[in-house]
């Protein structure tokens, strides 16, 4: 009996079938071989990506630039604080609040009441030192340390001014951990980016088929359908060709880091890495710097707006800048918003309470607050111990002098004070032209052209030399040169240094023959020797180029001929020698240099009038305090050894005359229009040349401006129109704030004496003469001439019949003893111990002849050698 096979399935009928047929052999031959070198093809990419990728991620992904700090702000008792500043600055310099549930290594702070306690992190600056302040009806009441101890002040958590930007590609970054990503930015990010980025490994396949298929259902362009792996992957390993080749590589270096790293990682580099635009001369990279950036605030304080704007930017940072295109920028966010509410991430109502909120990014003023020109500054001083590698990876904290509210008030001056120079350069550039006659005639008004100037502010410290501010430039973004290191003729701010020079011969000699500030000058115009070439130097005032004038009256009105007379008695090289030793190293003994002919830098002037502001010492200027690496405070030496060293320049009584002088200058000299707006304590000078300048202190605060064309041309505005308006504009500004309010009267020192003195013949004055002013002399020099008695005081019978009754003879107090000078001293040199001073020439002793009865009666002759009468008006040294 013969045994039937099982009739097969039909399936597997059609599939032996279709075995049995060559055709369908050949084919799944080729399919295995192509499979099979799909595979191998895979395999070899993937192993070349795979080490490309590993290669990669063996260094750090990103590198750690020196960060660069602002100075702390410190907290004093009974200072004008409110709770809700001190929680902003808090939470801007990376604190948390210990309510929000998350940590930050820089601190923590907590509110309770009036009170906030402060909890500095191992990343503060002050880690471990922790306070309790209590701020009630906006003022610090009280301040205590840990144990309960009262504190006079804390120093609040130095602000982040800026990374140190990559050289290479002028990008700025501000690395964030995840933990410190806030929720509402990723949930942004993802939202509009990658809504299945928790969900997928690498590849979103449903979207990619999306995206290639756009162009068949939708008619329009094709979509790339990238993750934020994918695009992690294209900004690290690849180019932003667009191509079949270039995307498979993308999925593949996706599907490698991946594997290599967890979601949180992959969504921490992509926040670090994306680019977000430029502004100024920086790309931003991150959403870190991007948070700074286009809003002034730390990124864990953006709202939910906020967060929208930077996640949307990702598509197209330049297309959808708010600063260029505000209302793409607005339509872009509305997009990223109704996003988040289909994932889920906000309700309705937080969707249209978001929507209807306007833009509002940091003004640019803000912006100035990085203060561009003073991190240069510093990166340069920076390089004289690191090198560029360093700065680039070493993660840096360095700790600087800069005082981010007075930098805020240096741009904003700067900026208003720039807008008024340029009106008056229009003016002067605008003519009417009559085209035409009669009826017919036509007036058109033209602007010639030519440059607009540039600007330069430095701010510091007078008793410490820090650099508080500094401006180098009016935009820079269109300009990175610091004009604060630009050497300029330095105008009329030199004369004060030919003053000192001359004020310097009452600690030498005879004081009775030294230089006093009612010394008379001749201003009248006339022709000098300048090695052997005529030299007519012209006084901006013509009215003043007659007669004589004192030598406060000629500072105060900045009087070139009589400045000029001057230098020359004093000695050329006493002037250059003081104006050396205070750091002004370009002088050259000529008639010129009296007139500020040769140039120096405006920070050099800044350090130069630290021997007016400091009592007669010279400090260098100095940007860092501080630099540590990790929790380490490294060795700083060396590191602005090009700031010159502190020295003894002046005595403290000429300093202070000086002083006294130039307060002249505003109240009454070229420099009176400041006092009509800033009343504190001040001395200055204004300088003109082809620059404009003003140079100027109060107790506590210094500041130099200068105002020039770059290429040398005349701007034709005086420094008091010019650069005094911004010194005054900053300097109101600077007293706003409690660490500059209290501007106070400039002390005299010891052995500095005031004197009324008549304004009609410049002597001390008396009751005949009641219209007088006051002015400083140092002890000794007070001439014993009054406006009353111009010979000197007269004396009765009696007197003249005993020799009693007579003007002493001056004599210095022994404050700061002038050292003698060494043997061979040629008079009218400067001594080692006093740069600039003058030594009188001595006269040889001549001994007196003994007098007589009648004659001690009733004098006669010649008056004595030693009487102590000195003459009304001291005569100059030869």
């Amino acid at each position: 009996m013969e045994v039937q096979t099982p009739a097969r399935p039909p399936w597997q009928q059609i599939l032996l079938s279709l075995w049995r047929n060559p055709a369908v052999r050949i084919a799944l031959a080729v399919f295995f071989l192509l499979f099979i070198a799909v595979w191998i093809t895979f395999s070899v990419f993937y192993s070349r990506y795979e080490r490309i990728v590993d290669d990669r991620i063996r260094r750090p992904i990103f590198n750690e630039p020196a960060q660069i700090f602002a100075a702390a702000d410190r907290v004093g008792i009974g200072d004008e604080r409110t709770m809700s500043g001190i929680i902003a600055e808090l939470r801007s310099a990376g604190y948390v609040s210990g309510s929000d549930g998350t940590t930050s290594n820089v601190g923590v702070y907590s509110q309770h009441g009036p009170k906030i306690q402060v909890r500095p992190g191992p990343a503060s600056y002050q880690p471990g030192q922790e306070a309790t302040l209590r701020v009630a009806d906006g003022e610090v009441q009280s301040i205590t340390g840990p144990k309960g101890e009262s504190l006079s002040f804390y120093d609040l958590e130095p602000q982040l001014v800026t990374d140190l930007f990559d050289a290479k590609s002028r990008s700025k970054r501000r690395l964030l951990t995840y933990a410190e990503i806030p929720a509402v930015v990723r949930d942004a990010i993802v939202s509009v980016e990658d809504r299945r980025f928790f969900e997928h490994r690498g590849i979103n396949y449903v979207r990619l088929a999306e995206g290639l298929l756009t162009p068949i259902l939708r008619h329009r362009r094709m979509q790339g359908g990238s993750t934020l792996t994918m695009q992690m992957a294209r900004s690290f390993f690849l180019s932003n060709e667009r191509s079949a080749r270039r995307k498979l590589a993308e999925m593949m270096i996706a599907l490698i880091l991946e594997r290599r790293f967890t979601k949180e990682q992959i969504l921490e580099i992509y926040v670090n890495q994306v680019d977000l635009g430029q502004r100024g001369s920086f790309n931003i990279r991150g959403f870190g710097e991007a948070a700074q950036a286009y809003f002034g605030k730390d990124v864990k304080s953006l709202n939910l707006p906020q967060a929208a704007l930077l996640a949307g930017l990702v598509n197209g940072p330049s297309y959808f800048s708010p600063f260029r295109h505000p209302d793409r920028a607005l339509t872009r966010r509305n997009v990223v918003l109704n996003a988040m509410y289909e994932n889920h991430v906000i309700s309705k109502e937080k969707l249209a309470e978001a929507k209807a909120t306007p833009l509002k990014l940091a003004p640019v003023s803000s912006r100035a607050e990085e203060a561009p020109y003073y991190v240069d500054l510093v990166r340069d001083r920076l390089l004289s111990k690191y090198s560029e590698s360093e700065l680039d990876t070493g993660a840096l904290r360095v700790y600087t002098a800069l005082d981010s509210q007075l930098q805020k008030a240096a741009a904003e001056a700067v900026e208003a004070g720039m807008q008024q120079v340029d009106a008056a350069i229009i003016r002067q550039r605008t003519r009417k032209i009559r085209q035409g006659k009669g009826k017919n005639a036509t007036v058109t008004t033209q602007v010639a052209p030519g440059p607009m100037p540039q600007v330069a502010l430095i701010a510091l410290d007078p008793h410490t030399g820090e650099v508080l501010a500094l401006a180098g430039g009016r935009d820079y973004s269109a300009s990175q040169l610091n004009h604060a290191l630009s050497n300029r003729p330095t105008g009329s701010i030199f004369k004060p240094f030919v003053y000192a020079a001359a004020m310097n011969t009452a600690l030498t000699g005879d004081p009775a023959k030294a230089f006093t500030q009612i010394t008379m000058l001749d201003a009248s115009e006339g022709v000098f020797d300048d090695n052997g070439k005529p030299w007519s130097p012209h006084n901006f005032d013509s009215s003043e180029s007659t007669g004589e004038v004192t030598a406060r009256f000629a500072l105060a009105h900045s009087i070139n001929t009589a400045t000029v007379r001057l230098a020359q008695m004093v000695g050329l090289d006493n002037v250059v020698q003081l104006a050396k030793s205070a750091g002004i190293e370009g002088v050259k003994a000529t008639p010129s240099m009296a007139i500020g002919t040769y140039s120096a830098t405006p920070l050099e002037m800044a350090g130069a009038y630290t021997v007016f502001a400091n009592g007669g010492v010279r400090l260098p200027t100095t940007f860092i305090r501080s630099i540590r690496t990790g929790t380490e405070e490294s060795d700083r030496s060396g590191v602005e050894d090009d700031g010159g060293s502190k020295a003894t320049v002046l005595d403290s009584r000429v300093a202070y005359v000086m002083t006294d002088m130039m307060q002249a200058v505003l109240d009454g000299g070229t420099a009176s229009a400041v006092r009509a707006r800033f009343n504190s304590p001040a001395a200055g000078k204004t300088g003109s040349s082809h620059d404009a300048w003003f140079a100027g202190y109060t107790s506590n605060l210094l500041c130099i401006i200068w105002v020039g064309n770059d290429d040398y041309t005349d701007i034709k505005i005086e420094g008091a129109r010019a650069a005094a308006p911004i010194w005054t504009d900053f300097m109101l500004r600077a007293r706003k704030l409690s660490r500059y309010h209290d501007m106070k009267p400039f002390t005299p020192p010891a052995g500095v004496l005031p004197v009324h003195l008549d304004k009609a013949s410049n002597l001390p004055a008396d009751d005949t003469c009641p219209d007088d002013y006051d002015a400083y002399f140092i002890d000794g020099t007070i001439p014993s001439a009054t406006c009353g008695h111009p010979e000197g005081p007269s004396r009765n019978l009696f007197e003249k019949m005993f020799g009693i009754g007579g003007h002493p003879k001056p004599v210095l107090p022994p404050i700061t003893e002038p050292v003698p000078p060494s043997q061979g001293t040629t008079p009218g040199q400067p001594t080692a111990t006093n740069p600039g001073s003058v030594t009188p020439p001595t006269n040889p002793e001549v001994k007196p002849k003994k007098k007589g009865f009648w004659h001690r009666l009733f004098g006669g002759g010649k008056k004595d050698e030693d009487s102590g009468e000195a003459p009304a008006q001291p005569p100059a040294p030869q």
